[in-house]
């Protein structure tokens, strides 16, 4: 399927369709949340989680989108997949070593991409009772109401969160904290990706960058907030989608100075 074969309609179709998926795989994710004795965690490598939820949540969008869309492709963190000219990208359990602790801060991921171009993200974080959703062209919205970037301009008032990746030394990691440190701005992790570029989207931080990340962490959290006015570099780009990329999300304000911190350059369209 093209880009120029998916109306409006189509779109607005799974839109809405998936806003009530993502309601029921709250449901089940809280539910999992909840009862610590039935995460079932393990691990997939050095500080990365893995919970029975992970998969229960995944399996349950990924045969619930396969009866709705059986044409679109879909693509799983834990169940992986092959990209398409429409495309899913879950992340059932983002910030999952939170979620195995107990802490709220995690969040259920879905993005739809058509031609590789980011058309529609949600992000529900059933803990804190906050769902985030875009389409591309529409604007953003956090439980309906309309949200928007912070639009500040002064580095020495900025809350930057950045990701931390095992897939890149820990010297590069240390060096745009020190850059941010000594330009001024405050820095901060909290374990998940999607919900940082949500947190940005809302006004809540400045930025949200990582030197990799993963396609099924920010598939959603892009198109969210971009929408919402933050300037993002092009994640896409390449193998973005297979082999993940670094990702800058920000305020466009202080697109330049971020570039010098991180090393990633934003623009403030994407095709």
């Amino acid at each position: 399927m093209t880009l120029a074969a998916m109306t409006s309609a189509e779109l607005e179709l799974r839109h809405y369709a998936v806003l009530g998926l993502v309601s029921e795989a709250s449901r089940m994710a809280l539910d999992y949340f909840n009862r610590s004795d039935s995460l079932g965690i393990t691990m997939k490598g050095a500080q990365d989680w893995l919970t029975v939820a992970d998969g229960a949540v995944e399996d349950f969008l990924r045969q619930r989108l396969a009866v709705l869309f059986p044409s679109d492709a879909i693509i799983g963190e834990e169940g992986g997949g092959e990209a398409s000219d429409a495309v899913w990208i879950i992340d059932p359990i983002d910030g999952t070593s939170n979620f195995a602790r107990g802490d709220r801060n995690w969040c259920i991921s879905i993005g739809f991409l058509v031609n590789r171009v980011p058309e529609i993200g949600i992000i529900a974080a059933p803990a804190m009772e906050e769902v985030y959703c875009a389409r591309r062209g529409q604007g953003a919205t956090m439980n309906g109401r309309p949200i928007k970037v912070s639009g500040a301009t002064d580095i020495t008032r900025a809350y930057v969160e950045l990701g931390w990746s095992t897939r890149v030394p820990a010297a590069n990691y240390l060096a745009v904290i020190e850059r941010g440190y000594t330009a001024g701005a405050s820095m901060k992790r909290s374990g998940s990706g999607a919900l940082g570029i949500c947190h940005v989207a809302i006004g809540r931080s400045e930025a949200y960058a990582e030197l990799h990340i993963n396609a099924w962490d920010v598939a959603a959290g892009l198109v969210i907030a971009r929408e919402a006015g933050a300037a993002v570099n092009d994640f896409f780009a390449g193998e973005g989608i297979a082999k993940g990329n670094p990702v800058l999300c920000c305020t466009p304000g202080l697109a330049k100075d971020l570039a010098t911190i991180t090393g990633i350059v934003s623009q403030r369209d994407m095709r």
